[in-house]
């Protein structure tokens, strides 16, 4: 990864951005950035109030652990619209994310955010690159991010590397809970993330869903959530791979291994569909 950062004061304000997002349709090359952007962030309590809410967080004084992604979310759609990145940002598939919460992340006020992209690979239908995201706050690191991106048809030389799914036996029934039709609107006003796949189905339509779909991010966030006592606070590893996505409106069943430092878990919808898959474990 880079050691090439570009620090700013602000981020980019969003509605631009997405504007840019809008007008880029094409592929235009197979070169990664080789710089980050990082900048320091302050939290807005009203905000992560409603954060909370839409994901079914409980305030115990802890940033839930997927939030900050909500405060990187206009530092990665910067760097994602920027001229010298490849793909259009529109259309790009979420495949996984990986999260690991270094410290107890309690008395956050002010932190500094870094993203970059990297590790460009051959996929079969396309090619997939990392979204990676860090926080430090005045004592060092805290929290960092992965996010597997698929561009679909660009064309790379090699061979697709293949695909490890988490295990999923022996889990039992957590909790259940309807993804209901607004929650992709939801969402995106407390998360800044308003991709038309998500927000009503003619939108979603343009893109080839039959329905609006959930965000991936708000199905892992809404699953940590409910996992809140089976999980440590700090020095864990969350990975989950997106599998088939949640049409809204829809039922959703959450099956994981008892509480511990490590586990697994699934989300299933209507006849066993796989939502989502993943594990969590302490950082080695």
């Amino acid at each position: 990864m880079t050691a090439h950062w570009h620090e700013l004061n602000l981020p980019a304000s969003l509605p631009p951005l997405f504007l840019k997002a809008a007008m880029r349709r094409r592929i235009n090359g197979t070169q990664l950035p080789e710089y980050g952007l990082r900048c320091w962030i302050s939290l807005t309590p009203g905000q992560l109030a409603g954060y909370r809410k839409v994901c079914g967080f409980a305030d115990n004084g802890l940033l839930p652990a997927t939030y900050p992604h909500v405060l990187a979310f206009p530092l990665q759609m910067q760097l994602l619209t920027a001229r010298d990145f490849p793909f259009p940002l529109l259309g790009l598939i979420h495949l996984g994310n990986r999260i690991r919460v270094l410290r107890p992340m309690g008395n956050v006020s002010s932190v500094r955010i870094g993203v970059q992209v990297c590790n460009l690979q051959p996929h079969a239908k396309g090619a997939t690159f990392d979204l990676v995201t860090t926080v430090d706050d005045l004592l060092g690191p805290l929290w960092e991010a992965q996010s597997r991106m698929l561009c679909r048809g660009v064309k790379l030389a090699g061979e697709p590397s293949s695909q490890h799914l988490p295990n999923a036996d022996n889990l039992g029934e957590i909790a259940c809970w309807r993804a209901e039709r607004d929650i992709g609107r939801r969402y995106a006003r407390v998360s800044g993330d308003y991709n038309p796949i998500h927000l009503s189905a003619w939108s979603a339509r343009l893109f080839g869903f039959p329905q609006a779909i959930a965000h991936g991010l708000w199905n892992k966030a809404r699953t940590l959530a409910a996992l809140s006592e089976h999980l440590p606070a700090a020095n864990i590893e969350v990975t989950v791979q997106f599998m088939k996505p949640v049409l809204l409106p829809g039922d959703v069943r959450l099956l994981a291994s008892a509480g511990g430092s490590s586990g697994e878990l699934q989300l299933l919808g209507s006849g066993e569909l796989q939502h989502m898959l993943g594990n969590w474990q302490p950082i080695a």
